[in-house]
Order: structure tokens, then sequence, then C-alpha cells
């Protein structure tokens, strides 16, 4: 655990040094000499007015490819420690300042980024050492920037003795409400950490200080999930539109908010974030902002070395593929077929839900809707945006006349591990695929089977291509059911592995089904235990569970399903809905998620919004109000209604997230670069602490509370696709909401 003083400030939870202390540093204020420190050959080092200052080299490209550091330091376990220490950079860049064991595997105690400039700065930071270890270095990791630099360090100190860190995340009010706002007819509910035993007056403030609305809240008791007493407060049936409204309680008035129709530009900005994630084309600062301009990455142009030509990993295929294009899957460079597939099937079901759904926004997608270089063709851009990977899917099956031909290469990344912050065009890393896999053939199979309705009447040849790559890709998973990715593949980039591909084909058979209206397909996902199981997890389905999909496109996509069965698809629909409302009221933060420690697992935000797309899907199905709200509901958690006060959407609300692990919207490590573009989801609370940094700051903590906002926790923090796909459509169904009288239909889907 560590906590720091920047500045000479502390933040919350830091505590004073003790008076005691041992100086483990030698040499930390270079009077005459930089000895004991050491330096790379990218970073050569000496005494410059009484500082120590390294010339860095150009041309790096990690954070570790050029050092300054001292070596041989004692550490004892359950010791607190105290650094601190001056620095400078004749230009703004970001650097690490790590503790860390001095040889492989490098297990690091500290590590934090430190922003610097022409001006020095002090630095304080705080942790405790797990361990006892008699060989720990300090290292200030400097590379990774194309020009050269010059950074100078001093009054470096490294103490034992300190008072133990304390974090204490900043949360705000205690009044909790969703920051950006709620729709005039939708639900209004608030909450409020308290340990009063009963209710207390409320009072809703509108725009110049008038009192709206006045109330009296419910108490809940303890929340499981975030370990704190609160109430609740429901505001439903106030409905005036405004600006600036606030809820004040127990002495607490939460952040400002507004009622109308909030979710209007969420939809656009949701699937903005695909366009700046995309591979092999350069991104135009003229439709997506000057900051996050940048040349193309990975198209054979040095320094890298993919994605035109590459090769299988060393023993794999005798051939090379060109495999341009796409999206990079998260914060790292990697193309991963099985989370493309998800990615691309939520963007494809957002767009045939305005063919489907009645209170659907028919022309709210259509061409000219976003900012994308395809756009005004003649062909809605969010078809575009999910062209781009759906082309890089297809280059990814394997050749006809080589083995497994027909099947999918799983993934395409780096050979190793980048540090952060990288550019794509500046990754100098080979690139590998990976061998095909049973998971990613049926991805490819069954969002290319999408692919083949939905583009026929805008491009008639690619959807043509498209249902025969998936016909093929079916029949090629069929020769080949058990070839599984490993779990061990995980150098250079996330294994994605996935030991059971039952749902991956009952997925597959339903969308080629519901394209061709092949007897073939309706038999297999007849006959798969998908069909009839249950497929809605309380957890929410996702990129290695994938049957809710196939079952969801099934009640909403007009088939040739016999009545009866079509409508046992439906219920178990809204069967579904009901067990995520009884969740919801469970919760005292109202959202479908159960509050145990199980259901805050990696990437826990899209799992919640997933199942919001249950309760969504509901709705329209059947128009009745309740799946309406609970959809609603729901998303009050996701932008700021929650134990942490916290929007996870970047840029929507008044505290949000901004420093997810990406390392191309890395502006927590290098100032010169962007944070992550507004409509951005963190991946959310993990108590799995499943990162170094996350585990040493948050251990013990309650689920909700299990999330930092710290571009070093990539278990907690990281952006994503298959994500930012779950955000999208949530938002376009409730920009779809945002006018009275969208909850009443006549009930069940329209006719194409």
């Amino acid at each position: 655990m560590a906590v720091a003083l920047v500045g000479g400030g502390p933040v919350a939870g830091a505590q004073p040094q003790a008076l005691s202390a041992q100086e483990l540093v030698v040499n930390g204020t270079f009077d005459a000499t930089t000895a004991p420190w050491w330096s790379t050959a990218t970073a050569p080092a000496s005494v410059v007015g009484g500082r120590l200052c390294a010339e860095i080299a150009g041309a790096t490209t990690n954070p570790w490819d050029a050092i300054v550091g001292q070596n041989d330091l004692a550490l004892r376990a359950g010791e607190s420690y105290a650094l601190s220490f001056d620095a400078s950079a004749s230009t703004p860049v970001g650097v690490l300042a790590k503790v860390q064991q001095q040889v492989d595997p490098w297990t690091e105690r500290l590590s934090q980024p430190v922003p610097l400039g022409p001006a020095p700065t002090h630095f304080a930071f705080v942790f405790t050492s797990a361990v006892d270890s008699p060989g720990d270095q300090l290292a200030f990791q400097v590379g990774g920037r194309a020009d050269p630099w010059t950074f100078c360090l001093d009054n470096v100190s490294l103490t034992g003795g300190a008072a133990p860190p304390v974090y204490e995340p900043d949360t705000g009010p205690r009044v909790r409400v969703n920051q950006v706002g709620y729709l005039p007819d939708g639900p209004k509910h608030a909450t409020v950490v308290t340990d009063a035993t009963g209710p207390l007056p409320w009072r809703l403030t509108g725009p110049g200080g008038r009192v709206a609305a006045t109330g009296r809240t419910t108490p809940r008791g303890l929340d499981a999930a975030s370990g704190q007493r609160t109430h609740t407060i429901d505001f439903s049936r106030f409905t005036e539109a405004g600006p600036g409204y606030t809820l004040s309680a127990d002495g607490e008035t939460s952040h400002p908010f507004d009622i109308g129709p909030v979710y209007r530009d969420l939809r656009s900005d949701a699937l903005r974030f695909f366009y700046l994630q995309r591979s092999g084309i350069a991104i135009d600062g003229s439709l997506a902002g000057a900051q996050y301009a940048r040349p193309a990455g990975h198209v054979g142009v040095a320094p890298n070395q993919g994605d035109t030509d590459v090769p299988c990993q060393p023993g794999g295929c005798d051939y090379r593929l060109d495999v341009r294009g796409g999206w990079y899957d998260a914060g790292d460079h990697g193309k991963y077929v099985v989370n493309g597939g998800i990615a691309t099937y939520q963007l494809l079901a957002t767009f045939e839900r305005t063919r489907t759904a009645p209170t659907a926004a028919r022309g709210a997608l259509a061409d000219g809707t976003l900012r994308l270089p395809e756009r005004h063709n003649g062909v809605p851009d969010i078809l575009d945006e999910a062209r781009w990977e759906l082309e890089f899917l297809l280059r990814m099956q394997v050749p006809a006349g080589r083995p497994f031909a027909g099947m999918a290469h799983h993934k395409i990344h780096d050979e190793a591990w980048t540090g952060l912050p990288l550019a794509p065009q500046a990754d100098p890393m080979r690139r590998e695929l990976h061998p095909p896999s049973t998971a990613a053939t049926l991805n490819l199979a069954a969002v290319a089977a999408q692919c083949g309705r939905l583009y026929a009447r805008y491009d008639a040849a690619f959807a043509a291509e498209c249902r025969a790559a998936a016909r093929i890709a079916y029949a090629a998973a069929k020769a080949h059911p058990d070839l599984l990715a490993s779990p061990a593949d995980g150098t250079g980039g996330g294994a994605y592995s996935d030991g059971d591909v039952s749902d991956e084909f009952y997925w597959a058979a339903a969308e080629l089904y519901l394209t061709t209206g092949d007897r073939r397909y309706l038999d297999d996902l007849r006959a798969s235990p998908h069909h009839t199981g249950d497929v809605f997890s309380p957890t929410g389905f996702g990129w290695a569970a994938t049957a809710a999909l196939g079952r969801l496109d099934l009640a909403t996509v007009p088939s040739g399903l016999p009545t009866g069965e079509r409508d046992r698809v439906r219920r178990s629909v809204t069967t579904a809905a009901d067990s995520y409302l009884s969740t919801v009221d469970a919760e005292a933060y109202g959202l479908p998620l159960p509050g145990d420690p199980g259901g805050y697992v990696w990437g826990s935000n899209s799992n919640i919004v997933n199942n919001l797309v249950v309760l969504a899907t509901a709705f329209d199905l059947t128009g009745k109000a309740r799946y309406r709200d609970g959809a609603l509901q729901g998303l009050d958690y996701v932008l700021g209604r929650n134990a942490l006060n916290q929007s996870y959407v970047t840029g929507w609300g008044t505290t949000t997230s901004r420093n997810q692990h990406s390392r191309i919207f890395a502006h927590q490590l290098d100032p010169g670069l962007p944070h992550p573009p507004a409509g951005s989801i963190a991946g959310g609370p993990n108590a799995a602490l499943q990162d170094p940094f996350a585990a040493h700051l948050l251990a013990g903590c309650a689920p909700q509370f299990c999330y930092v906002d710290d571009i070093q926790s990539y278990s907690t923090n990281e952006v994503a696709i298959n994500w930012n796909s779950a955000l999208a459509w949530i938002a376009s169904f409730a920009a779809d909401q945002g006018t009275r009288g969208a909850r009443h239909h006549g009930g069940g889907p329209s006719p194409y």
C-alpha cells in the first residue's frame, strides 16, 4: 500500500514520518559524485549543480528502457517506509518511481507515476513492505519517449520507521446520485450513506435555489456490497425538467444533476471510442479532436513489425497473413477474435434494435450521426464502424488449403509485453498470429452471420462474403469442436482461454439460422442444452459466456421459429429480467448484481450493463415499464450512484474515471498524451484485486470499494472494446427513452 504527498501536500490518509528513521539511500544529495547510483546506457548521468542529471536518449519504447537507480536496499516485512525526492525534466514528461526487487521478477513494493516539468518538484510517498528483502532497488524508469530530454534528481531519501499508510478514497458528499441526471418520466433514486436508523427528511433543490420537492428517506440497513449503512431516496414523482438539481439529506448535498433528455449524447460518445481504438488507419484530429490525432498503427511501417504480413508463433503455421485493421482490444495493442466478436455483435445488435424495437429512434444511428471518415456514404455510421472490425475478423480466417482451413486464429499481438505509454505507430515488437481456436472460429461465424443479414441492403457483395465466411467457419468448428486456446498463452497479450465452447456453438447456430433460415442450424441450436437452459447468469454474460447473445436475438429478430417456441424463448428473457429486478430492489445502490464479492469481477461494470441489456430487451418485448425503469435505474450506478460516488464513464458526471489503463490514453504517465475520450467506461470494482497496484492499495476492500482510478490498476481500471460496446447498446436504449410516451407501445418487436 502506498499514499502520496506531492509538492508538500498530502493526499487523504497520509501520516507523518516517525522521528527515528534509518536512511537507506546512500548519497541522495549528489554533493560531489553520483556513486553508488547507476544508470543504463540510455541515461548517462553526472553531477550538475549539486544534482544528478541524466541525458535520456530518444527513440526508447518502454519506461524501463532508460533507468536511474540504486541497488542493495534492505527492506523488512511489515515495515513502513517514506520515499521522498526532488525531480525535474527539461520538457514535460511522466516517469515512474519504483521500489522493487533488483532481480527478476522485479516484484514491486511501490510504483508511482511522477509528472515532471522544468521546475523542480518535491514528491513524497509512503509504503509498507510485505516481505523481507536484502536486495531491493530504487529505480526511476525514464524511458519511452521519442525525443531526448534531461532528467535531474536531488534530495533522495528512503527511510524506515514511517507511520503505516492509510488509504481513504475521497467519496465526496454522502448523498449519491446519477451525476448525469434522470429522464423526466423515468425512475429517480438516490442513496444516502448514514448511520441514522430512522427515516430522514430530504430536499430536492432546483435551479435558482428553489425547493422543488421534499420527502423522507427509507432506511436500508447495512449494504454488503459497500459495507455502508444506507437509506434510499425515491423522487420519481417529480417530473419537471431542468438543469442543476441537487438532493440534500442528513446535512449533505449531492453533486448536481439534470432532469431531461440526459442520455442524448451518450450514445454517440460511447460509439466514438471505437474509432479512436482503430488499428491500421490514421486517426483524423478534425473528427476525433486534435489531442487524439495519430498516424496509422501497425501497417508495416517501421518501427512496427505488423500487421500486414504476420507470421505465426514459432512452431505454428508456415504461412503469413495480412491482418491489418480492427480495433485494439483494450489498454494494449493486441487484437483478439473472441473479444472482438462480442464487441462487434453488440454494435450490430444496437443497430438491429432500431429495426425491431418499438421505442427505438429509427434515424438515431443513421448515416452522418457519428464523426467517422466513412460518414455520408449512404451506410449507417454504426455499420461503418462495425465493418472495420468485421473485415479484420475475416482476415483472421485460415486460408483454404491450409491445416485447419476455415478456422479463425485466436489472436494477434506483440511477442512480449510492452510498457505504458506507447503509441501504436511506435510499437517495435514482432507481431505473431496465435493458433486457431474453436471459440474464435464460432465468434467469427456468429458475427459474420449477423453481417450477412444487416449489410445486405447496403453492400450486397460484402453481405454475401460474410455469409460464406460464416458457413465455412461453422463447418470448420464442427470439424474441430475442441481446439481450445491455452490458458498459458499470455505473454505479450491476454490468453482469453475458454474451456467450454458449447455456448459459442449455440450462439453461432442461432445467428446462422436467423440469417439463412437453414434447417441445419435450427436443428443444431435445438439440440444444444442452452436452448432450453438458463443462459442468464446473475452476474451477467460476457466474452466467455455467449449463449445469452443467441437467446436475445432469437427473442427479438424475426424468424421462422414456431410461435410456441418463440414465446418460450421470449419468456426466458422476461424471467431473467424479473430476477434482475429482484436484485435491483435488494441492492442499496439499485443495480442488478449480487452484493457478494463473486459478483464484482474483472470488468464488473460491463457485466452490470449486460444485465441492463436483458432488462431493456424485456421492455422491448413486452412494453412493461418496470423493465425499462430497472434498466435506467441500473445505469444510475454506472454514472455515480455507487459507494465511491464515482461515474465510471469518462466525462459524464462530476467525478469521473479518467486515468484508465491504456497505452494510448496515458495522460497520467505523460502529460503530453490525452485522457481517454468522453464516453469511455472503466472496468470497475474487482474484488479479486488482480494487479499489484490494486492488491497493495485496496487489500480488504468491500466489493464496491475494490476500484481505483489509476492507470496502473489494469484489473479495475482498464478500457476495453467489449465494455464500451455494452455501454453503447444501453446508452442507445436510454437515449430512445428520452421523450415522454416512449415507455408506451403495443408490446412486441416490430417487423423489419
